[in-house]
C-alpha cells in the first residue's frame, strides 16, 4: 500500500512551556501540527460537532501531531495553535467585519501571521503555574492558576448545572474565580476558596484579580488596529468562529 507524508510545522507556545509540569511534552514549549486535509474540513461541518460547540477543540486535536494532553493546554497556547491551522489550513490574511466607534458595520483584514505574542509576564518561573495576589481593597492574600482547558471544561459543565437548577442565574464570574483561586490567606480547602467567592470577596477584588489574570497570561494578541487616520483605540478584537477556519463553509 502506498504511504503518503504530510507536511508539518513546528509552533512556538507563548507559555514557552514553563507553565507545564517538566515531565508533560508542552514543557519543551512547541509542538508539531500537520497541515489541513480534506478530513479536517469534514470536522468543521460536523453537525454534531457544530451543536455540541467542540467543533474548534476536534480540529486543533485532529491537527497536533505531538503527542500531548490535549485538555492540558493553556487557552492562551490553544489560541496559538488555532491560529497556527488557520495559516496552515487557509492562509494568512483573515477577512472580517467589525463595528466601528460610530457603530458602522466595516470590513477589516488582517494578516494573521503579524500577530504577536504577549511579552511573558516576569512573575512566571518554570515549572510552576501559581502565582501571589494581594487583592487591593480587602487585603485578603490568594494564589491563583492559569486556567487550562480540563478546567474550562469543569467551568463550563458547572454553569450549565447551574442554569438547569436556576435559569435566571448567572454565575459565570464567580465560578471561574472558584476555579482559578487556589488558597485564600493560606487556606486550600475548596469548601473555603468557594466560601470566601461567595460571600467576602469584594467586586473591586473580584475585578482587581481578573484584570491581574489577563496581564500575566501568555497569549497571542488578537487584536486588529483599522487603518482609519482617526483612529485611537486600543484595538478591535478578532473574532473567532467556525467561519475564522472557512469563511466560505456557510457555517
Amino acid at each position: 500500500m502506498a504511504e503518503f507524508k504530510l507536511p508539518t510545522e513546528t509552533i512556538q507556545l507563548p507559555s514557552k512551556g514553563l507553565l507545564y509540569p517538566k515531565e508533560s511534552p508542552l514543557a519543551k514549549g512547541e509542538i508539531e501540527m500537520k497541515y489541513m486535509t480534506a478530513k479536517e474540513e469534514d470536522i468543521l461541518t460536523n453537525a454534531n460537532y457544530l451543536k455540541n460547540g467542540t467543533a474548534i477543540d476536534k480540529l486543533l486535536q485532529s491537527l497536533i501531531v505531538t503527542s500531548i494532553n490535549y485538555d492540558e493546554l493553556l487557552i492562551g497556547d490553544k489560541n496559538a495553535i488555532l491560529i497556527a491551522a488557520r495559516i496552515l489550513g487557509y492562509g494568512k490574511n483573515y477577512e472580517f467585519n467589525y463595528i466601528d466607534n460610530e457603530g458602522n458595520t466595516k470590513q477589516g483584514k488582517v494578516d494573521l501571521t503579524t500577530l504577536k505574542e504577549k511579552p511573558l509576564n516576569d512573575s512566571i518561573k518554570a515549572g510552576s503555574n501559581e502565582f501571589p495576589f494581594s487583592l487591593p481593597s480587602s487585603g485578603n492574600a490568594v494564589t491563583f492558576k492559569l486556567l487550562n482547558g480540563s478546567d474550562e471544561k469543569k467551568i463550563d459543565a458547572e454553569v450549565k448545572g447551574l442554569q438547569k437548577i436556576n435559569p435566571n442565574s448567572s454565575s459565570d464570574i464567580t465560578t471561574r474565580l472558584k476555579y482559578m483561586i487556589t488558597s485564600v490567606n493560606g487556606q486550600r480547602e475548596q469548601k473555603d476558596i468557594r466560601d470566601f467567592v461567595d460571600n467576602y470577596l469584594l467586586a473591586t477584588d473580584s475585578r482587581a484579580l481578573r484584570q491581574h489574570y489577563m496581564q500575566i497570561s501568555p497569549d497571542i494578541e488578537l487584536k486588529f488596529f483599522p487603518e482609519d487616520e482617526d483612529y485611537t483605540g486600543e484595538g478591535i478584537n478578532i473574532p473567532v468562529s467556525i467561519n475564522f477556519f472557512w469563511p466560505d463553509s456557510g457555517v
